[in-house]
């Protein structure tokens, strides 16, 4: 089972990168070298039925994870569940859907169109999660998303990918605190999302949060290729709870801020 499981985050890594090459450089200067313990992975999709939480999280529970949480970000209309392995060397996976139905009429139609191009099937796909974007969408689709909201503009683009990795800075070997992980990235000319402060969350919610702003990379369009935000790196601190054992769950609140390292700057 640990097999699959390495053997499917590393075809979603590489998926990654190709679009993300700062991470790779990152995982190089904070792992020196050595390979890198990953906190969790993220994705975001539709609640529509073909493609909603559940068809991904399928994927998950058919090699050992389970679910682990389940949050609520009422501002960008998201809900989320974040999964666990039981070999917790592997990454916990967030995955986020925007509840279609709390939009205009117009932003609905232009998803359900997306959706539409796909088989309903789709989700079968044994490359589901590393997929990409299956659908074809034209530019002005993209910006009357962008307009309303980012992770939709950002989904109708990029499609089935990590919108991002994360580092668990607990388990590297020449870094025990955020902020000089923070000031070794920007030391290296890294912009870091400063939206809600450097780093999102404190001891006190057992959580400490910092990123990257996303690389910027070409998508093709149905009638132009543009360059836009793509994807960011994460990295995460966590504290111990009363039994000694590190919390594993998640901060909505700094979550909610993370989600904008995706912005256009």
């Amino acid at each position: 089972m640990t097999a699959r499981v390495t053997a499917l985050f590393d075809n979603i890594w590489q998926q990654y990168i190709d679009v993300t090459p700062s991470a790779k450089n990152i995982h190089q200067l904070l792992g020196d070298g050595n390979d890198i313990i990953n906190d969790h992975v993220a994705y975001r999709t539709f609640n529509s039925a073909k493609v909603n939480l559940a068809t991904l999280a399928k994927h998950l529970l058919s090699i050992g994870y389970t679910e682990c949480g389940q949050y609520d970000f009422v501002a960008k209309k998201l809900t989320a569940k974040h999964f666990e392995h039981s070999d917790n060397t592997m990454p916990k996976v967030f995955i986020s859907e925007l509840r279609v139905e709390e939009f205009s009429i117009e932003i609905q139609e232009i998803i359900a169109n997306l959706v539409a191009q796909l088989p309903d099937d789709v989700s079968e796909r044994n490359d589901f999660l590393y997929s990409g974007q299956l659908w074809n969408i034209s530019s002005a689709d993209y910006q009357t998303l962008l307009a309303t909201s980012e992770y939709a503009a950002w989904l109708s683009a990029w499609g089935y990918r990590a919108n991002h990795f994360t580092v668990s800075i607990n388990h590297l070997k020449n870094y025990d605190d955020i902020i000089a992980v923070n000031n070794t990235l920007k030391a290296e000319g890294y912009l870091l999302n400063s939206n809600g402060g450097e780093v999102k969350g404190d001891s006190e919610v057992m959580l400490e949060q910092s990123s990257t702003l996303a690389d910027k990379a070409q998508v093709t369009f149905t009638d132009k290729t543009m360059e836009i935000p793509s994807c960011f790196y994460e990295f995460a601190k966590r504290y111990p709870l009363a039994n000694g054992e590190l919390y594993t769950g998640f901060v909505a609140a700094s979550a909610d801020k993370i989600f904008d390292s995706t912005n256009a700057v």
